[in-house]
């Protein structure tokens, strides 16, 4: 769906934002559950102009409408929620609004974070914004809090910030990470790539094993100590900004 017209239906508007077939809003309509400045809507087909005027205006029974188009969530990941249908388990989507999961453009994560993995998760339904995110190029740096099962021997740093370790059945060796202990079996590590399971093969490769795994942060963006596992809150531009702030 684009918003770059300076009108559209508001029937049209409101099941792309997945509040229901255009049937359902003609249905909200007749029952008044939708209002405009505090007055009730009389036509499924009035036209709107979709931006923040509207969002304050409109309201769909008793609630102010939902994000526009270009929409992105921070979502504190809980263990044992998936990213992808791939894994056994309740999908991140089942954390949000049962409605979101209808949206077009679709709301989909950025990146993935695996089934054991908690933490910073970042979701939006603007594409061009996503890949920028995920692009090699852009180089954002993810810090993770690690938990292993056996204490640290020492070489961790000097090999992860080497530039020249091989993980299993790969060709290419990874790029430099740094690594902070913070404890005999802990520490934050921070890389600049995605491989697969690339955190936990870094230490298997060390003969260590990751018991639990944390995303702090991406970018410049962090995870706050307030929001709970499972919780999620939607960022503005100036938040968006911080996860490219650094690298």
């Amino acid at each position: 769906m684009s918003l770059k017209n300076s009108t559209m239906r508001l029937d049209k508007l409101l099941a792309h934002m997945g509040y229901g077939s255009r049937r359902d809003i003609a249905r909200l309509v007749a029952l008044g559950a939708i209002t405009l400045d505090g007055v009730d809507v009389t036509q499924a087909d009035l036209k709107v102009e979709p931006g923040p005027a509207l969002q304050e205006a409109l309201e769909i029974e008793g609630e102010r409408l939902d994000p526009l188009s270009g929409m992105v969530l921070l979502l504190n990941k809980p263990l044992g929620v998936t990213c992808s249908h791939k894994e056994v388990g309740p999908l991140v989507m089942s954390l949000l609004p049962e409605r979101w999961r209808h949206r077009d453009p679709a709301l989909s994560t950025v990146g993935r974070l695996d089934k054991e993995t908690t933490g910073l998760l970042l979701l939006t339904d603007d594409g061009a914004l996503l890949h920028r995110m995920i692009s090699p190029r852009a180089g954002i740096g993810k810090t993770y809090h690690v938990t292993l099962a056996r204490p640290l021997d020492g070489r961790e740093q000097a090999l992860f910030a080497s530039g020249t370790l091989m993980l299993e059945s790969e060709t290419t060796a990874l790029k430099p990470a740094h690594f902070e202990p913070d404890g005999a079996q802990s520490g934050h590590l921070t890389l600049h790539e995605g491989r697969y399971h690339q955190a936990r093969r870094m230490f298997a490769a060390l003969g260590n094993h990751v018991t639990a795994l944390h995303r702090r942060s991406m970018g410049g963006l962090e995870l706050p100590d307030s929001l709970a596992a499972g919780a999620w809150r939607l960022l503005g531009s100036d938040d968006v900004a911080r996860v490219f702030s650094k690298g």
